[in-house]
């Protein structure tokens, strides 16, 4: 974790820091949280880190755990397979969307422009960078997806569960062997929302989502069992 300026919105800062930390397991599941020891480690008073632990403890990231205090949530796999059956389905609608309007003609040529760059910009990481970079890069595709679809109940709906599928990637991004594989998707994608083809993008999306909950969730009962 890296240190974060003193601003306003501090919380929101520490927040998405202790997000990103257990997203890639620099925070570990079962790990205890000292909150003085975070304070330091991001340069920041223990108010700030107060706030974002209460925050990570409502939406379950943290639990308690007796007298150890707050630890790391595990990861449920049939938690996150249940998500990704959620989110296959909000998607294809995405994506569906995305296509028609751009065969209408009323998607934004900027919107468009920049899911194009988003692509270029996944395939020219370089598969040994950390898995935090690849999930940041998810995120923000998947989100213009949802944005060009002109629905924003989409993103909304999605939205709060972002800091538990970020986890979730992470099971899978850290292999630097599967990330290639990730923006071939996500090229296939986008290839077909701007060529207008609603079928075929909702079909590319609804795949991509499906095969990624399934293998996570694989993941994750396989680790179970090894441990």
């Amino acid at each position: 974790m890296k240190p974060v300026a003193s601003q306003p919105v501090l919380i929101d800062q520490v927040y998405e820091s202790l997000v990103e930390a257990i997203a890639c397991g620099d925070l570990a599941a079962g790990g205890r949280i000292r909150q003085e020891e975070l304070a330091e480690r991001l340069g920041v008073s223990r108010q700030p880190v107060s706030h974002a632990l209460q925050l990570l403890k409502r939406q379950g990231l943290l639990v308690e755990s007796g007298k150890r205090g707050l630890v790391v949530a595990p990861l449920d796999a049939g938690r996150i397979l249940d998500l990704y059956q959620v989110r296959t389905s909000l998607d294809a609608l995405a994506a569906r969307l995305a296509a028609k309007r751009v065969a209408a003609g009323s998607a934004s040529p900027v919107a468009c422009r920049d899911l194009e760059e988003m692509v270029k910009h996944g395939w020219s990481l370089d598969p040994d960078r950390p898995a935090a970079v690849f999930i940041q890069a998810d995120v923000a595709f998947h989100t213009a997806i949802y944005r060009l679809s002109g629905n924003s109940a989409i993103e909304e709906t999605v939205a709060p569960q972002w800091p538990h599928l970020k986890r979730s990637m992470g099971v899978v991004l850290d292999d630097p062997d599967h990330r290639p594989l990730v923006w071939r998707e996500h090229a296939s994608i986008v290839g077909f929302i701007l060529a207008g083809n609603a079928d075929q993008a909702e079909a590319e999306a609804r795949a991509h989502a499906s095969r990624a909950g399934t293998e996570t969730s694989q993941r994750l009962a396989d680790m179970a069992q090894a441990a």
